[in-house]
């Protein structure tokens, strides 16, 4: 009896400890992201103007949107590649990876919000084209 209840014990030792390791269900760890390069802000319903920088010179690089506005709002890039889902006032999203080449970006609940990432190159944005580039 003696030998069953240490057994189980050191069982349940092994187990808890390897829950603790942080280790990933595979074994390997696990490893956190990457800080984003950059914080874009998402200022008001305004068109061009809501968000800052607009245009953000984050072409490649990996970015989060913060809501500093009072209501949801929810970024898509114009060619529906990223959605970052809603975004709760004050919160931030999660991080994403903008376009190398640049990209163009809307809010999906108020289509008039719009913005753009310039080119990891440093060239300008790529021209906005579609129903949401009217702000442009």
């Amino acid at each position: 009896m003696r030998t069953e209840t240490l057994t189980s014990f050191l069982v349940a030792v092994v187990v808890a400890t390897g829950a603790c390791s942080g280790d990933s269900p595979g074994g390997s760890p696990m490893s956190p992201s990457p800080p984003p390069n950059l914080t874009i802000s998402i200022a008001r319903q305004s068109g061009a103007q809501s968000f800052t920088p607009n245009p953000a010179s984050a072409g490649g690089q990996l970015v989060v949107f913060r809501n500093d506005d009072t209501i949801v709002h929810r970024v898509v890039l114009n060619d529906g590649s990223i959605d970052t889902g809603d975004v709760a006032p004050g919160a931030t999203s999660r991080p994403v990876m903008m376009p190398a080449g640049g990209t163009n970006y809307h809010c999906s609940l108020h289509p008039a919000m719009i913005g753009s990432v310039s080119a990891a190159s440093g060239a300008p944005p790529p021209a906005c084209e579609g129903i949401y580039c009217d702000g442009y």
